[in-house]
């Protein structure tokens, strides 16, 4: 996988003293560096002369974040009041947008400051996670970062993960996910984890990886990533997500399921989550804009109660029904969950619908 060089960086005045911005600028020295007040200034420039994704994403942002870095997963808010299947799953935002370009990704029509950004003040965010475990001590929290973000792909610059991992090595009731498509890690493999982090990747057959996932590491790579954090004693993960209908999915997946289990013991497999391909209208048109070539956008999808369009129903089940039998006959007592789903399709397919607590715990079952 090729590594991401930005082709400028800017630099909030407030965060240029920190650590995580002097492991990039200390990495990057070649790369022109601008000092600014605010990010501010660069979103408003950018709504003037109105660039494509692609040229914002060549710029990088060292900024200070102001907000809660700790949030409940979008999933479970955006479900308020339509009672489907959570898992119980908070998200930590230490950078947003992706260098990498996955054709489906809900990103590229979701956030409103295009431009390549790490937020760089991590004791902020460490402290902010600190109040949060103290004041919950019979609570497991299961975090990850991977929201708006791919986890690993820019550590190679920021060394974000270091902090992080030490920190939740200490932690009794907590759990951190990085969730990833590179095989960026080597910061991971000499720190002291004490099994706190579990390292996951999104995995889809080559086919789709090919086509349809572009700058990101390769099948291979990813799974020869997994291996190497399981050698230092990382869990591990995998999401098969978004699930993708096409003429030999089923030989591709049950393939794809094969390999993981044929490289990866079943012992160092934390959970494996699943999902089916989801977008909204202003995802679709985007991506026929973007990736022309993508024949994900002709799919049959329909509208859904929470506003995406999705495969039919009966297409869901049965993709999720096949999945779930192929890794169960890998691993029968693995947590396998399905991602955005409704209560119905949960009961077709798992024959039960737990409540976010329970599932919650069934997840974190081996880990807390």
């Amino acid at each position: 996988m090729k590594s991401y060089k930005p082709e400028k960086i800017f630099v909030e005045r407030a965060v240029q003293d920190l650590p995580i911005t002097r492991n990039v600028l200390e990495r990057l020295p070649e790369v022109p560096t601008e000092y600014i007040d605010s990010r501010e200034s660069l979103l408003q420039e950018s709504q003037r002369w109105n660039p494509t994704l692609a040229r914002t994403k060549k710029s990088l942002i060292l900024a200070q974040y102001k907000g809660c870095f700790f949030k409940p997963c979008p999933g479970s808010r955006a479900r308020e009041g339509l009672k489907n299947v959570c898992c119980n799953y908070f998200v930590i935002n230490y950078a947003s947008n992706c260098h990498m370009e996955c054709s489906y990704c809900y990103l590229q029509s979701h956030l409103n400051f295009p431009y390549m950004t790490v937020y760089a003040n991590c004791e902020d965010l460490l402290s902010e996670l600190q109040v949060v475990f103290s004041e919950s001590p019979h609570r497991s929290f299961r975090i990850g970062t991977g929201e708006l973000a791919d986890s690993l792909a820019l550590d190679l610059l920021t060394s974000y993960s270091v902090p992080l991992v030490e920190f939740f090595a200490g932690q009794k009731n907590a759990v951190l996910e990085f969730k990833t498509k590179s095989n960026c890690v080597e910061n991971l493999l000499d720190l002291e984890h004490g099994g706190r982090t579990v390292v996951s990747w999104s995995m889809n057959p080559r086919f789709i990886q090919e086509r349809e996932e572009h700058k990101t590491a390769t099948i291979s790579e990813r799974l020869e990533a997994a291996e190497r954090c399981v050698e230092v004693g990382y869990p591990v993960a995998f999401h098969l997500d978004p699930l993708i209908y096409y003429e030999s999915w089923e030989v591709d997946y049950k393939d794809l399921i094969a390999e993981i289990f044929d490289r990866i013991p079943a012992s160092s497999v934390s959970w494996i989550s699943m999902g089916s391909l989801r977008m909204t209208g202003p995802l679709k048109e985007m991506m026929r804009k973007r990736f022309p070539s993508s024949f994900l956008p002709l799919g049959e999808l329909v509208p859904s109660e929470d506003g995406k369009m999705r495969y039919f129903k009966p297409i869901r089940v049965g993709m999720y029904r096949q999945v779930l039998g192929w890794i169960k006959d890998q691993n029968p007592t693995l947590p396998v969950y399905a991602c955005m789903e409704s209560p119905e399709v949960w009961r077709k397919v798992f024959q039960s619908t737990p409540s976010e607590e329970e599932l919650g715990r069934e997840i974190l079952h081996s880990l807390v």
